[in-house]
This record gives structure tokens, C-alpha cells and sequence, in this order.
């Protein structure tokens, strides 16, 4: 007696019968929370009908983590996302299988370091060359990458080195605000310097661009000054606000950009929290990401714009003192991965 022939599952589909955008997963540093997030995240019923998530991780380490959650699932390797399968329960990943079994949670690691990259520049690969429609990142540790020889700020600068890309911006979602960041991992003082007019108008392009994307057809952009007060008619700082942004403002709105500013930032973020503006442009770091932390880092996401596909993260760090613990929150993960399906290139087939 013959046996039945066997079909693959259906692909999943969006309601208009188009295939779901493949995110390519990263697992981030195999010592912190990552792993805990991700099992969860990628189980949760919203994923699976937004998009078709593929892990560039350790298999091990994943069921590991699915073990301490007390989560039953089927955790896959896969050697291409071709190969992935979307049912409910499983979990598709690539499986660098760089992690030892014994990598103990929460401590600085070279190896987790090293490894955090590797699943980084595989995700970038994929994304190249069409393969994934966008990149959701767990955390990685800044030291630990280091240690592991890969000597970079942080993945946004990561991922526009491995993609080839000179200039990619920094934004940070949360259901009260949005930010972009004209500069990011420098100091105080260097950021300034690097303000010109040229980057802030390419930093509000590339947010717009973004926002269009994420179904806000004409946003409303405020832009932060650099002083006090937005330099209160030259009354505090040398002109920066003149020099350097007016320009920039004044370019934007003649190609129909409604940029707004330069805006004082200690009152910019509060009339974005109440619905005055779409997006703020943060002049530099702890400008847009204090308030963003303070407003709703439990949801809130990073996204890297200007890449080859949109890539967003958790905004949280690895979590050392609770990795291992399963007390980690799995609802940034799941906000991340629904931002990246939202923003995704259309998919390839």
C-alpha cells in the first residue's frame, strides 16, 4: 500500500492573499535575555499573522531558554529560510551553533560576544541579497562585542558597515512618541561639530520616509534645536539653531516636508505626546532617548532606517542580572517584530 503524499503548509498569507514578510531574527547575545525573549515572542498569535519569522541564533541555546519558560514547542534547524515551515509551535532558525552548551546566563562572555556578530552579519547578508524583507535584533552587549573583536558602537553602525551603507539614521518608537536621531554614539561636544545642515535634512528624509511607510501619509516632523530653549533668538549658544538646522527646515519645506522648528526640546516631546507632531528629530543622543525611556520603554522599539529593509529592536539592553530567570518581558519582542512586518519591503514571492 502506497503512502499518502505529503504537502508543505500553506504559506502564510495577509488578507489580501500576499505572502507574509520573512524577518530575519537575530538572537542577540546568547548570555542576556535574548533567547527568552525571542521563544516567546515568536510563539505569540500577532506574529504569526504579521510575518514569517526566521532566528539567526543557537538552537540549543533557544530551547534552553524555552525550557526555563516552561514553553512546549518544536525548535527547527533550518539551513536557508526556504527550508523554514510556518506552523503553530514551531520555531525556524539558522543555527550558527557558536554558543557552548554550558554558556553560563548573565555574564560577560567573548564567545556570546563574537557570536552576537555573527548572526548580525548572516542577517545582513539575507538581507542583501533580497532574501528577508527585514531584520528584528534581540540585544547584544557592547563589551562583549568587543572582547569578541568586533569593535563597533552598537548595531545600527554595525548593520550600515555589513550592508554597505555610508549613513543610516536611528528611531525610536513608542506608543506616545516617535524620535530620530540626527547623531547617536558620539560625545557631547563631537555631535555638535557634526550637526550640519546636509545631515539634519537627510535624518528628516529618511524619518519621513519611514513614516510614509508606516501608513502616515503626510507627518507632522518637529525638529529640536541644539541649545536651551532652541538657542532662544541667539541668546544662548554661538547660532548653532541658525547655522545648522534652519536650513535644513527651510529645504524641507519647499519639497513639501512639513518640518516644524527649531523646537526647545524640553517642550518638543511633551506636544508630541499629546499628538502635535508625528515625529521629533533629536539632535543628538540622550536628547531623544531620555524622554523616549521615560515615556515608554517597556514598548518601545528601535528602528534603523536606510538599510536595505527596515530593521527594529527591542529598547531594552541584555538584562544581565535576570537572563536565565524567565522573569523577562517578551512585549517589547512582539512590538518589534509587528514594526518590522508593518515597515517591510514587499516580499520577493
Amino acid at each position: 500500500m502506497n503512502a499518502a503524499p505529503t504537502t508543505a503548509p500553506a504559506e502564510p498569507t495577509d488578507t489580501a492573499g500576499r505572502p507574509l514578510p520573512l524577518i530575519a531574527v537575530t538572537m542577540g547575545d546568547g548570555a542576556g535575555i535574548g533567547p527568552e525573549v525571542i521563544v516567546p515572542a515568536l510563539l505569540h498569535a500577532d506574529t504569526a499573522r504579521r510575518c514569517r519569522p526566521v532566528v539567526i541564533g543557537d538552537a540549543t541555546r533557544l530551547r534552553q531558554a524555552a525550557d526555563i519558560l516552561g514553553l512546549t514547542c518544536e525548535i527547527v534547524s533550518v539551513e536557508t529560510v526556504e527550508q523554514a515551515e510556518f506552523t503553530e509551535g514551531r520555531v525556524n532558525v539558522i543555527d550558527l551553533g557558536l554558543l557552548p552548551a554550558d554558556l553560563p546566563w548573565g555574564r560577560l562572555s567573548a564567545v556570546a560576544g563574537d557570536a552576537a556578530y555573527q548572526y548580525v552579519r548572516v542577517a545582513a547578508e539575507l538581507a542583501v541579497r533580497g532574501d528577508v524583507q527585514g531584520i528584528c535584533t534581540a540585544p547584544l552587549n557592547k563589551e562583549a562585542l568587543h572582547a569578541g573583536g568586533h569593535l563597533y558602537p552598537g548595531h545600527t553602525e554595525l548593520l550600515a558597515h555589513l550592508t554597505g551603507i555610508e549613513e543610516v539614521s536611528m528611531m525610536l518608537s513608542t506608543p506616545k512618541v516617535k524620535v530620530i536621531h540626527v547623531t547617536t554614539h558620539i560625545g557631547l561636544i563631537d555631535a555638535v561639530h557634526r550637526i550640519e545642515p546636509g545631515l539634519v535634512e537627510r535624518t528628516v528624509r529618511r524619518g519621513h520616509e519611514a513614516m510614509v511607510r508606516a501608513g502616515v501619509p503626510e507627518p507632522v516632523i518637529g525638529v529640536c534645536g541644539i541649545n536651551p530653549h532652541a538657542g532662544e533668538n541667539g541668546l544662548f549658544g554661538y547660532g548653532e539653531e541658525e547655522e545648522k538646522i534652519v536650513p535644513a527646515i527651510e529645504v524641507l519645506r519647499a519639497d513639501g516636508i512639513d518640518a516644524v522648528g527649531p523646537l526647545p526640546a524640553d517642550t518638543a516631546f511633551f506636544l508630541a505626546s499629546r499628538g502635535d507632531y508625528d515625529l521629533i528629530v533629536a539632535m543628538y543622543h540622550d536628547q531623544g532617548h531620555g524622554p523616549v525611556k521615560v515615556m515608554g520603554i517597556e514598548a518601545g522599539v528601535n528602528l534603523t532606517v536606510g538599510l536595505p529593509v527596515i530593521r527594529t529592536s527591542v529598547d531594552h539592553g541584555t538584562a544581565f542580572d535576570i537572563a536565565g530567570t524567565g522573569r523577562a518581558e517578551a512585549g517589547s519582542m512582539v512590538e518589534a517584530l509587528r514594526q518590522a512586518a508593518e515597515m517591510a519591503t514587499a516580499p520577493a514571492r
